[in-house]
């Protein structure tokens, strides 16, 4: 009953005119899929949210002084090797010797498509800037490819050749004291273009500076020469220090610093006797350590009183500290010592102080 119902009404509606249109081929999909390939491909790559991620410009700082502080212990350990041959033939080679030492660090590492020990520990790569595709600021600080190799070539004759031949010039134009006024011309002309290229180094690496600080990028003149920025080398570092045991180590750095520069300032002797008449045992000296000397704790060899305490000194003892501290006191009374006097003898030597 239902089945001739529909057939009705089937019939019905194409008597009215209502036609359908024909059901698709087979390929229509595959054609449209084809159609819209390239532009599906595109679509990632222009509309795709990409979170831009600032190179810290702590990390790359910090991996500056590593490697430095890792070519000074390459250096240390190597004239360690030649400590047993004349001394002062490796001052000679110094240049040499630090040159030899960059060329290493840069054979093993950025050669290699490698990071320097510094940069290695700070998370970091160098890569190619120029063979970055520009997206506005939506780089990640992670893609692009490294270092060409002709930037590499330029890096090792900048950093190694470069520093080498200046470091050589400028001994070589003071050992011949080109800046001598008793020169001739042409020498004086030669350290005063000396002094003027290195001063136009220094206020072009000044400069550099501020626009690293303020763009965090390129950190010396030759990388932004090279193109060469410095990078995260993985998305995840992890820290092996806690910041607990930093924190206590930045403390103790700070104290010990204190410390060392307060010490040097402070003077023992006018300390303790600036502390003697607070003291509570100030009979720790008994009469059985009267024959004593007080500064070498012996016998006196050459006995002299202290004047006018009269307390028993060694002759070399007691003049040393005299002629060291002008207001010497005495080391059992905390008298001012004005002059001393040879045990048993009458004569006495004035030490040019009013009692």
């Amino acid at each position: 009953m239902e089945r001739q119902t529909l057939a009705s009404s089937s019939t019905s509606s194409s008597s009215n005119g209502n036609n359908y249109p024909p059901p698709p081929s087979e390929d229509a999909w595959v054609n449209s899929y084809l159609k819209l390939l390239p532009q599906w491909q595109s679509l990632p790559s222009s509309s795709q949210p990409v979170i831009p991620i600032a190179i810290s410009r702590v990390n790359q700082v910090d991996a500056g002084r590593l490697d430095i502080e890792m070519s000074a212990m390459l250096k240390e350990q190597m004239v360690k090797v030649f400590s047993l041959m004349k001394p002062g033939m490796l001052f000679q080679y110094e240049p040499e010797l630090d040159a030899f030492l960059e060329f290493l660090i840069w054979r093993f590492s950025i050669w290699v498509d490698k990071p320097t020990p510094g940069n290695g520990l700070m998370n970091l790569r160098y890569r190619d800037e120029g063979a970055v595709e520009a997206r506005g600021k939506v780089r990640t600080g992670l893609e692009g490819p490294g270092l060409t190799v002709s930037q590499k070539i330029w890096y090792c004759v900048a950093t190694v050749g470069g520093q080498y031949l200046w470091a050589r010039l400028q001994s070589f134009s003071a050992f011949r004291r080109w800046g001598d006024s008793e020169q001739r011309s042409l020498a004086r002309r030669g350290w005063f273009l000396i002094q003027r290229i290195e001063g136009f180094y220094r206020a072009a690496s000044f400069v550099n500076l501020l626009v690293f600080l303020y763009t965090g990028r390129y950190r010396s003149l030759i990388e932004r020469f090279l193109r060469a920025r410095l990078v995260y080398g993985s998305p995840n570092m992890n820290r092996a220090v806690s910041f607990e045991y930093m924190n206590r180590q930045l403390v103790w750095n700070e104290f010990s610093e204190m410390l060392l520069l307060l010490l040097p300032l402070l003077n023992s002797s006018s300390i303790k006797s600036f502390l003697y008449p607070f003291s509570k045992d100030k009979s720790s000296n008994s009469a059985g350590d009267e024959n004593l000397c007080p500064i070498c704790q012996a016998d006196p060899s050459i006995p002299f009183l202290a004047l006018p305490c009269q307390h028993r000194y060694c002759y070399y003892c007691l003049r040393t500290r005299c002629s060291a501290a002008p207001s010497f006191r005495c080391s059992r009374c905390n008298e001012l010592v004005v002059a001393m006097q040879r045990h048993g003898c009458g004569s006495i030597d004035n030490l040019g102080h009013k009692p």
